[in-house]
């Protein structure tokens, strides 16, 4: 019997979440087959079977999140060993140790943890969903008592917990829950004793009436017309690190704008040229190869801050990330020694890169050691934003929808192409006067061209 544990697929990965389970328990499957898709910090990894034989048993549902040494599954390779039978007899012995302890704290807590029928411990019963629940509200669901049915810990049994309240502490019959099915009477008669003396000897919680459960209740209307969906794979990981940035780093936001009339004729000047190579030449390599000037010359802009050591961290390299939109969320390729291409490579490796993100076939080399990060939502629209940086970055740079505006230039009213551009940067790092120096360089560089051509490398 082979078991299959949940490795590391990247560096500093620490837990992933289950999207498909590809076999079934019975099924037989080959060596390198795929059995699972996981992900893993924005990046879709498909695990392989490290050997033939037949699936014994599934561990873990669609939905669940795992963490790096979790056993999936157990395959059956036909062998049978010593080993495999002193491993079975030692995670036996491991599993009674946990119940053992976790049914000592139950008795000083004066609360029952769910019991299996024979001696030892089982976890609780609960949907994945109401698991993760629990780890985020930072419930140990060993400890809850389920109302649902054979005990089985629901998502109201979680809130509750969390509120310091609890359903199942005063009415009698639910007093020894997850107990109940039990056949071995000497034992459970004996813990329910005590669980019950436990339960006699906390005060006495009021029940709310039946108007105030009522008037809890959300309206069944409202319910009706309501729709559930789990917060899960991709767009679960983006909100990780959304609320881990906004958390970590105090953001400022700086609002500019740029007058591009001369570098849309420069641009419009190169499209022959790109055509040649079959290169889709956009505006963003230009404010790549400015950005770049720009880090070189203020480069606190292109660092990081260890937290742990209270060190900043000068990064000598220039990797652009660049935010594509997808139907799963927003993912962060990264062009790696940008400053060491040019405009047309700059081209080719966008369009290659976020048709990869599009059709979800990222790999986590794609993602990561990026610096600095551009979000281009101008060809969508909004004149301004405060874009969230990309820890461990220390700024972002948003870029805004052009268009004509009438404008003052020597006195005199006149039509130009504007956009908006808005900075984000750590403030911890980055004053506010330094960030609109570094804004008022990449305006220069990009409003007059040649000057970028003159002292780009």
């Amino acid at each position: 019997m082979v078991e299959f544990k949940f490795t590391d697929v990247g560096e500093g990965m620490h837990e992933g979440e289950i999207l498909r389970v590809l076999v079934k328990t019975g099924e037989p499957v080959t060596q390198d087959q795929p059995i699972f898709e996981v992900q893993t910090d924005k990046v879709t990894a498909e695990l392989t079977a490290p050997v033939s034989g037949v699936v014994r048993e599934i561990f873990f549902a669609e939905g669940a999140t795992i963490e790096v040494g979790n056993t999936l599954l157990l395959i059956d390779t036909g062998e049978s060993s010593a080993e495999a039978k002193q491993q079975t007899k030692e995670q036996d012995s491991n599993i009674t140790e946990i119940g053992t302890k976790a049914l000592e704290t139950g008795k000083q807590q004066g609360t029952a943890p769910f019991m299996s029928t024979v001696p030892g411990f089982r976890r609780a019963l609960a949907t994945p969903y109401v698991r993760q629940l629990a780890r985020e509200l930072a419930v140990d669901i060993e400890q809850v008592r389920g109302t649902g049915a054979s005990g089985r810990v629901t998502e109201e049994d979680v809130r509750l917990y969390a509120e310091g309240k609890s359903v199942a502490t005063v009415a009698g019959k639910n007093e020894t829950i997850g107990v109940a099915e039990s056949n071995a009477s000497g034992i459970v008669a004996d813990e329910e004793a005590r669980a019950a003396q436990a339960d006699r000897n906390q005060p006495v919680v009021e029940q709310p009436t039946a108007q105030q459960h009522r008037e809890l209740l959300p309206n069944r209307e409202a319910i009706l017309r309501q729709e559930r969906l789990p917060l899960r794979g991709m767009r679960k990981k983006i909100a990780e690190h959304m609320v881990k940035s906004v958390t970590i780093i105090p953001h400022v936001t700086s609002v500019d704008e740029l007058e591009l009339d001369r570098l849309i004729a420069f641009r419009e000047s190169l499209k022959p040229h790109a055509a040649k190579r079959n290169i889709k030449l956009t505006y963003l390599p230009f404010f790549i190869k400015a950005l770049v000037i720009a880090l070189k010359e203020f480069p606190t802009f292109n660092a990081s801050i260890d937290d742990e050591t209270n060190e900043i961290i000068l990064k000598q390299y220039y990797n652009i990330g660049i935010a594509v939109d997808t139907t799963e969320g927003l993912v962060v390729p990264v062009i790696k020694d940008a400053d060491r291409k040019t405009i047309f490579q700059l081209a080719e490796e966008i369009v290659q890169l976020a048709a990869l993100a599009r059709d979800g076939k990222l790999k986590r080399e794609h993602m990561t050691d990026g610096t600095f990060t551009i979000s281009n939502v101008g060809p969508i629209g909004g004149l301004q934003a405060t874009p969230i940086i990309n820890h461990p970055e220390v700024a972002i740079l948003a870029l805004h929808k052009l268009e004509k505006r009438w404008v003052v230039r020597d006195d005199a009213g006149v039509i130009r192409q504007m956009m908006n551009t808005s900075l984000s940067f750590d403030h911890r790092l980055i004053d506010g006067v330094t960030a609109v120096r570094f804004t008022n360089r990449i305006k220069e560089l990009l409003e007059e061209p040649n000057l970028l051509m003159a002292v780009m490398v």
